[in-house]
C-alpha cells in the first residue's frame, strides 16, 4: 500500500471515528473554535472556497493540504465534500507524517 492510499485510508477511519468535520462553513466554524488542526482542501475547489479557507487556516495556522482532487476526497470519507477538517491532534500529526514523506520523495 502506497502513502496516498495509507493517507485516504485514514481519511475514512478519521471519519468513522467522528474526527472530521466536513463542508467549507464548518470547517471555518472550527478553525475559528481552535478544533480544527488539519485542512483537506480539494485540488480543484472552487477559487473563493480555496482563498476563504486558505486564509482562515492561514490565520489559525492549520496545515493545508491540496494533493487530492473533490472525487478522491469525496471517496475516501463516503460524503461529497470538497474540504474536510481533521479535529483531533492524533490524527493530524499522522497525516503531517504521512505528508511530509510523500513530499520528501520516501
Amino acid at each position: 500500500m502506497d502513502k496516498h492510499e495509507r493517507i485516504l485510508n485514514l481519511l475514512g477511519l478519521a471519519r468513522r471515528a467522528g474526527q472530521v468535520v466536513t463542508g467549507e462553513g464548518a470547517v471555518i466554524k472550527g478553525l475559528r473554535a481552535g478544533q480544527v488542526h488539519l485542512v483537506f482542501l480539494a485540488a480543484d475547489a472552487g477559487a473563493a472556497t480555496a482563498k476563504k479557507v486558505g486564509d482562515k487556516a492561514a490565520t489559525f495556522k492549520a496545515p493545508v493540504c491540496r494533493q487530492y482532487s473533490r472525487a478522491t476526497l469525496s471517496q475516501a470519507i463516503g460524503q461529497s465534500r470538497s474540504v474536510i477538517g481533521i479535529k483531533q491532534v492524533g490524527f493530524a500529526n499522522q497525516f503531517q507524517k504521512l505528508l511530509t514523506t510523500i513530499s520528501e520523495g520516501e
